[in-house]
């Protein structure tokens, strides 16, 4: 664990964040007024701590880019308090700080922190995207500055879809990870399963731990993929899991995936069960993301009776193609599975 200041009070101990499984949070609104809605999202939140899934909030399926500051330490502090009233205290909350300058970037992350936040997740600025992309200096100082101004730890988020294009390699993120301290790992949602092998295998081995330590030593350079469909084959080249949109709605299918794959890193016998599980998932994954934020919010009303609309300007689902997803056999075979395993734990 972390202390963090606060002006006037004791430093708060931030939570390390582990392997496993992270769900980007939807956040809702109120269907008529679109102010929060955080009753759904605190139901949310225990629902996923229960099944093993730790949050992300405030991120691309959060509608960040839609939230006012305060609003994102209202989410913050509801999602907190819920899961400390529920017996989930030591579940962190990692919290999406992207802005379009360093000065904003720092000061969303010191806000985030502020709100109790215990990691923040930063976007690659992508409005100069024409002029970051080429210009490997500009992009590596953001990270180290962002990094070493942030009160808690963060996560590089490489997303060249929501970042005009830019698409960090492999070699720069290995560099930020040794010259950071502060850096607590990275979500590709590139989808480029060379580029994680190669950042897990620079990241894990024993000299560069030895020559770069992090600020909380007990804590790896996480490497996450940001889909569901490469959880096993990530597991086999010392990936850790991954944050993905489909544990909203699948929590633990994919914690057993992720168990499973872990387990057959060291028994054999286990990866024929873990890559069946794994299918299934993909497969899915496939079809939800097609669906982006209107249709996942869709799927989660479905399932838990809460989940409405995004903020306008996205649009609503299609009532036709939402018809179409439910009923489509990735999804059915989705909510088969999940339910299958609801209660039941890895033996």
């Amino acid at each position: 664990m972390t202390s963090i200041g606060t002006s006037g009070a004791l430093p708060r101990v931030t939570l390390p964040l582990t392997p496993g499984i992270i769900a980007p949070l939807p956040t809702f609104f109120l269907p008529e007024s679109e102010d929060l809605d955080l009753h759904a999202l605190d139901v949310h939140v225990v629902r996923l701590a229960r099944a093993g899934v730790h949050p992300l909030l405030a991120g691309t399926m959060g509608e960040g880019l839609h939230l006012a500051h305060g609003e994102r330490t209202r989410i913050i502090q509801s999602a907190r308090k819920a899961l400390d009233a529920e017996g989930f205290s030591h579940t962190p909350l990692i919290v999406g700080a992207g802005g379009g300058s360093t000065r904003e970037t720092v000061a969303l992350c010191e806000e985030v922190a502020a709100a109790g936040a215990d990691a923040a997740i930063v976007i690659t600025p992508g409005y100069f995207g024409g002029v970051l992309a080429n210009h490997r200096r500009a992009l590596k100082e953001f990270f180290v500055e962002v990094a070493n101004g942030s009160p808690v730890p963060v996560l590089i988020y490489n997303y060249p879809g929501a970042s005009g294009g830019i698409d960090l390699d492999s070699e720069l993120i290995v560099e930020l990870a040794g010259a950071c301290p502060n850096l607590c790992g990275v979500k590709l949602t590139c989808g480029n399963v060379g580029k994680l092998t190669r950042i897990a295998a620079a990241v894990t081995d024993p000299t560069f731990l030895k020559m770069h330590p992090h600020k909380n030593l007990n804590t790896p350079f996480l490497v996450l993929g940001g889909y569901a469909d490469i959880i096993t084959s990530s597991t086999f080249v010392h990936g850790h899991g991954a944050i993905t949109g489909l544990a909203n709605l699948a929590p633990r299918a994919l914690v057993k995936l992720f168990e499973l794959s872990v387990a057959a890193t060291k028994d054999p016998s286990r990866l024929v069960e873990a890559q069946e599980l794994q299918s299934t998932m993909a497969r899915a994954d496939f079809t939800v993301a097609k669906a982006s934020i209107s249709g996942m919010k869709f799927l989660t009303d479905k399932l838990y009776g809460y989940g409405g609309l995004p903020r306008k300007p996205l649009p609503p689902m299609d009532p036709e193609d939402a018809r179409r997803l439910w009923e489509h056999p990735h999804v059915q075979e989705l909510v088969k599975t999940e339910r299958e395993l609801s209660g039941q734990l890895l033996d």
